[in-house]
Order: structure tokens, then sequence, then C-alpha cells
């Protein structure tokens, strides 16, 4: 072996290395992100969940229980409910995580020792239901009590009681399938029609770019409804995961997180000059979706500035969707908002694809 002409080859691909700015850009930017996410964004303790409560004793001891049960700071209030009716309808429609109903018998049963306060849990996240049971295990030597170690509150978890981590997994995993599947698929569409020749064909036919665009997106529609169906039937075969809602909002929910992964692709596809780089451009996409939209991690323990952040990825708006439709029965009307976040951003990742794509060689 000649050392001459080894280092001539190492020096070619450090090289080759410094003018692949996608591959400068992983050897930094991947560590520098997961250290950032696992560090700073990732959080198990969680705090400020969403929560309402309906207060039916309106008593001084009662408002006391509830101030207590905010200051653990595991519950914020964000929204209103006046009646156990009230605080279900929230939980279904995920307005709220959790629900406390204060009985108008309250000043009675803490006199009694019995249960004074229910906890209504969402379920259907298992990391939320077992910080919520930390309101049933706080300290009891406060005035709102009854006394040292004499429990007054009662958790009630909806949706899962018991807590299957498949019930909460299966459905997250049609959306992390459909992200890293139509993201490749398409993030490299475009750069295998250069590679093979096929683009100089393209250029010669009077087809438009809105319409190449579309007809490279509608086929890979239609496998990832075939995905959607195939997680969905060994979910209810081997996993016994309920369908509670619609199965027609299933699959639309479905398709706008299609649509939009596939716009993403195809923006992603303009943009890298080779499939090998429209490969590690997707890593980029798929890292933070995965891990910050509230699939592996709950989303309420993140900071508030990461969760901004999440909000930009459709993955965090399909978790939503599609646990809410599947697990507490919830109808997509009842979840517009997120249905029109991913319709946004589709309409945007494809207008910026299609005024990037130009029918030329260079």
């Amino acid at each position: 072996m000649n050392g001459r002409r080894l280092w001539a080859v190492v020096l070619k691909e450090l090289r080759q290395m410094r003018r692949d700015r996608i591959t400068l850009a992983m050897i930094v930017g991947i560590p520098v992100m997961q250290l950032i996410l696992f560090g700073y964004a990732i959080n198990l303790n969680l705090r400020g969940l969403s929560a309402a409560v309906a207060d039916q004793s309106a008593t001084s001891a009662s408002r006391a229980a509830v101030m207590d049960m905010l200051a653990t700071g595991v519950i914020t209030p964000t929204a209103q409910a006046d009646t156990p009716q009230e605080l279900m309808e929230l939980l279904r429609r995920g307005r709220i995580s959790v629900g406390v109903l204060v009985p108008p018998d309250y000043e009675r049963r803490r006199a009694e020792g019995r249960e004074a306060i229910q906890v209504l849990v969402d379920g259907s996240d298992t990391v939320v239901q077992s910080a919520a049971i930390q309101l049933a295990q706080m300290p009891l030597d406060g005035t709102a009590y009854v006394a040292p170690r004499v429990q007054p509150i009662s958790v009630v978890a909806f949706y899962n009681p018991e807590r299957r981590s498949a019930v909460n997994i299966v459905p997250g995993l049609i959306g992390v399938i459909l992200t890293m599947t139509m993201v490749l698929f398409t993030g490299v569409a475009i750069v295998r029609e250069r590679e093979r020749g096929n683009m100089e064909l393209l250029i010669a036919t009077p087809i438009s770019r809105s319409e190449l665009m579309v007809g490279k997106v509608l086929p890979y529609a239609a496998i990832g409804l075939i995905q959607t169906t195939v997680v969905l039937a060994l979910g209810l075969t081997l996993f016994k995961v309920p369908i509670r809602g619609s199965a027609l909002d299933v699959y639309l929910a479905a398709v706008l997180l299609i649509l939009a992964n596939l716009s993403l692709g195809l923006l992603i596809s303009t943009k890298a000059r080779s499939q090998f780089q429209a490969m590690q451009m997707t890593f980029f996409v798929f890292l933070p979706s995965i891990l910050l939209s509230g699939f592996m991690f709950p989303f309420a323990g993140m900071p508030r500035i990461v969760q901004w952040f999440a909000e930009l990825l459709p993955l965090t708006h399909f978790l939503r969707l599609i646990r809410g439709v599947m697990l507490r029965g919830a109808g997509l009307l009842e979840l517009w908002p997120d249905m029109l976040a991913l319709a946004v951003f589709t309409v945007v990742m494809m207008a910026l694809a299609i005024t990037r794509f130009r029918k030329r060689l260079d």
C-alpha cells in the first residue's frame, strides 16, 4: 500500500465532503440537534397540563382545595366548565387533558373522610394519566383536606383505563410511518428523474409544472392509504386497538397528513441534487417530527418555544386528530384547528415546490 496514493484518496474525500453542504450539516447538525432535543426540549416530568375545573360546591374549602391542586403546577386551567358533562365534552374534543370535579356535597364528604374530589383524565395518553395520578398523591396536611393520610382525591381515567401502551402507540404509528415513507418517496422523486435521464423526456412534453407535481403526488397518496389500512388492520387484530370514531374520519385525517408530507417531500426534491442528499434532508425532518410531535415524549412537558416549533410539524396535528377520532370518538369537525393547520401546510409547501421547480436540466 502506497502511503502517498492513500493520502491522496483521503484528501479527495475530505474536499468532497467540504463541498457537500448537506453532509457537512449532518456532521455538525445531528449531534447538536440531538443534544438540544434530549437535553432541553424533552422533559418527562409533566407540568402545565391543560385542565378545567367544575367546582359545584363553591365554598371556601373547595376553592382552597382547588388552589392547592393548581399550586403543584401539574395542571393549568385553560377552559371553563360547570358540570361533569361539560368536562367530559372538553376531554372528548381534546380541549383539556384533565378535568377536576368538586361535587356539591364536598363539605360533607370531607367531614366523613370520603373521596371528595374527582380527577377526570384523558387516559389515551398514558404519560398524561401517570402525571395526573400525582394529584392524588399530594401531601394532605393543608387546610383544604380532611386530615393526614386521608385520600380525598380519586383519579378516573377514560378511553384507556387499562393503561395499555399499544392503545396510545398504534394510532401514532400511522403518522410516524406515513411521515417517514411519504417524505422519503417524494423527496427522491424529481432527483431520480434527473439521475435516470427521464427529465429530458419531461422537458419535451407540454406538461406544466403544476401537472407534473400533482401527478407525482397522487400515486404515493394511494400507497399511503394502503399503509394506513395495514396498520389499522394489524392494530385491530393483534392489539385490539379500538376505533371509537368514524372510520371515514380516520382515513380523511390520514389523507391530510399524506398530502402534507408529500408536498414537503416535493419541496425537498427541488432542493436536493442527488437521491442521497434527498434522504439526508429527509432525516432532518423525520428526527424532530418523531421527538417533538408528542409521539415518543409528552408534548406538555416541552418548553413553550419548542411547542411553538412543534406546531409547524404535520405529525403534531395528525396525532391530535387520529387519537381524538380513534380513542376518544371525536369528529374531525370538532378538531378543525388541526385540520386547518394541515391544509395550510400542504398549500404552502406545494406552492413553494411548484415555484422552485424548473423544467430544465440545470
